[in-house]
């Protein structure tokens, strides 16, 4: 289930997202494709982006598990995977072949259990309380996570 992510000021797409892996039976899906433009990477939009679709994940289709899953040598998107709350949950070694090259999957996780901590920590991170007329955070999300008890 594909998700584009559209600059309500321009109207043009800058970024993709996908629920996949979608298992409706045990409430489990995983997070994935996700193809932003630069203008889109390392954004408070970006972030927002992620946190809509696990609250459409969790709070709308109540299920109990979300997955993201990367290539252990992809640091941003495993850096990514943790800012927004994911734990790791192990490497898969060899898990597929890649490029020619053996790879090892980083696999990480929110479940029910986590969501609401996470949530609250995303969403008064977001809120317009927490930036200047400029844009620029008060607080970081991982102050507001260790507040909520986030690891």
């Amino acid at each position: 289930m594909h998700f584009a992510v559209i600059d309500l000021y321009t109207q043009q797409a800058i970024g993709t997202l996908a629920l996949m892996r979608i298992d409706a039976t045990n409430g489990v899906a995983e997070i994935g494709y996700v193809t932003f433009s630069s203008q889109l990477q390392r954004t408070t939009a970006a972030t927002e982006a992620q946190f809509l679709l696990l609250q459409y994940l969790f709070d709308t289709l109540n299920y109990r598990r979300c997955e993201w899953k990367c290539d252990h040598l992809n640091h941003r998107s495993r850096r990514a995977a943790e800012r927004l709350g994911f734990q790791l949950e192990g490497i898969f070694r060899q898990a597929m072949v890649y490029k020619q090259r053996n790879r090892d999957t980083a696999w990480f996780a929110i479940i029910d259990h986590d969501w609401p901590a996470i949530r609250t920590a995303i969403a008064h991170w977001l809120s317009a309380d927490n930036f200047t007329s400029d844009g620029q955070q008060k607080q970081s999300l991982s102050r507001f996570k260790a507040s909520a008890g986030i690891e």
